[in-house]
């Protein structure tokens, strides 16, 4: 497999390793969401949008948005670039 920084592994809470894209980050209020997709995905499949929590010493955390109003501040945020680079 050819060596892309911008794809991740993630592991299931049983333990099932994911491969995914960082198809890009973007902050929102003072935070900082990462859009990920995963590396085996159809034209059809959903991204996923996590929180990027910075652990320090340059190891960070991805969590899951619980909060409904964060989330779709979030997916608007998103939503917005990706109008915006389809005008131009």
């Amino acid at each position: 497999m050819q060596e892309n920084e911008n794809i991740i592994t993630l592991v299931d809470e049983e333990g099932q390793e994911q491969d995914f894209e960082v198809m890009m980050t973007l902050d929102v209020e003072e935070k900082e969401y990462a859009i990920l997709l995963p590396v085996d995905a159809g034209e059809e499949e959903d991204a996923y949008i996590f929180k990027v929590i910075n652990e320090g010493n340059d190891e960070y955390t991805l969590v899951a948005i619980e909060d409904d109003e964060e989330y779709e501040n979030v997916v608007a945020a998103y939503e917005a670039i990706v109008d915006e680079e389809e005008i131009q």
